[in-house]
């Protein structure tokens, strides 16, 4: 008991306050969603607070044990999550198109948003290793290779979005690895090849439809634009206070497509104002700050790798969400960490950021 004690008087606390704050925010939100809807009987609200609760539970168990365990079986823990996205595409309940979940009774398991950590994880333990041959065309193959078969798996959902978030974030950790600026521009040209065949023989006509709404909005605001245009008009009629909580007339009165999960940036945005975006984003960069201070300060190269990872990932999550949700990014169904709706990212997140306090209870 005095050992677990010791650990949590070492946790990263002012992390530990932004992610909190971030959950309270989403909880108070989505309760404030429930309340204008007579038949919601607050189950989502409900399912929510169920998901918080096993996830705090895992955040501050995880915050207990060695991160060590997870580098050491970081191969095992990445093949294990390919056989599942496997399992996934044979087993999985389809969802407004995307075959992503796996049904536990009445709840659904959503494994890409694991397989995310899992990547990091593989990742981090790679570049530790190889990490000062980086200018070899091999280990950027080989980690590459690693992060593309999650990447093809989850593609044949189809889920773009977390392809995106899964290709961008290795792009950044090679960035941070100090991979060379030649070996950059020829990925670059590749990914550029690879858009142009997937585009003919891989998105789906709702994935085209998407992007050709984010090059122009206004193109189809009854149809493909309509999402984006309602919550540009939520977002806007914020103001710098807001209109107050519940009383945001764009996702009270339904005008705002999911309100809960998408564009729920645009519901803080409508009910809190400048001032409730202000407040968010200062909280996400609180948690960027800590993740990064805490890899300057490690002498450990896989806290370091790990860290930066995870801050790379929450990035891209930020702007694809709140760049959707301005039309400024197509939309692609990311959530919006710690807000969104929904359990699979948030436990996955929490469990994250537990091996994240493990790490600063290590370093002390």
């Amino acid at each position: 008991m005095y050992f677990w004690l010791k650990n949590l008087r070492s946790f990263d606390w002012l992390l530990t306050a932004a992610v909190l704050f971030l959950i309270i925010l989403g909880l108070a939100v989505i309760y404030g969603i429930s309340l204008n809807d007579p038949t919601s009987n607050f189950q989502l609200f409900k399912r929510q607070l169920l998901f918080v609760g096993v996830g705090l539970v895992s955040y501050f168990l995880l915050g207990q044990a060695n991160y060590r365990l997870w580098q050491t079986l970081s191969k095992l823990i990445y093949a294990v999550f390919v056989i599942i996205l496997i399992g996934v595409l044979i087993f999985g309940t389809t969802i407004r198109g995307t075959t992503g979940w796996i049904q536990f009774g009445g709840f659904g398991f959503q494994p890409v948003e694991f397989a995310k950590i899992s990547v990091i994880i593989f990742l981090a333990h790679y570049f530790t290793r190889y990490g000062r041959e980086f200018f070899l065309w091999r280990h950027i193959i080989i980690s590459g290779m690693s992060v593309m078969t999650i990447v093809g798996l989850v593609l044949l959902q189809p889920d773009l979005g977390s392809s995106m978030v899964i290709v961008a974030t290795w792009i950044l950790m090679l960035l941070i690895g100090g991979v060379k600026k030649s070996h950059l521009a020829i990925l670059f040209a590749i990914f550029v090849l690879v858009a142009v065949v997937s585009w003919f023989f891989v998105f789906q006509d709702f994935q085209k439809k998407r992007i050709l709404t984010f090059v122009n909005p206004q193109s189809d605001r009854l149809d493909a634009g309509y999402n984006v245009s309602q919550s540009i008009i939520a977002i806007g009629s914020g103001q710098l206070w807001g209109r107050g909580f519940a009383l945001g007339s764009q996702s009270q009165l339904r005008f705002l497509p999911e309100p809960e999960t998408d564009f729920i940036f645009a519901v803080i945005a409508e009910e809190f104002g400048l001032i409730g975006v202000a407040l968010l984003l200062a909280a996400y960069g609180l948690i960027l700050y800590r993740l990064i201070y805490l890899a300057n300060r490690t002498r450990d190269n896989y806290v370091a790798y790990f860290c930066l990872g995870l801050a790379a990932m929450l990035l891209v999550q930020l702007f694809i969400n709140i760049g959707m949700n301005m039309g400024i990014a197509p939309v692609t169904g990311i959530p919006l960490p710690f807000i969104s709706a929904g359990g699979s990212s948030m436990i996955a997140l929490l469990i994250a950021f537990g091996m994240v306090n493990n790490m600063a209870v290590e370093s002390k």
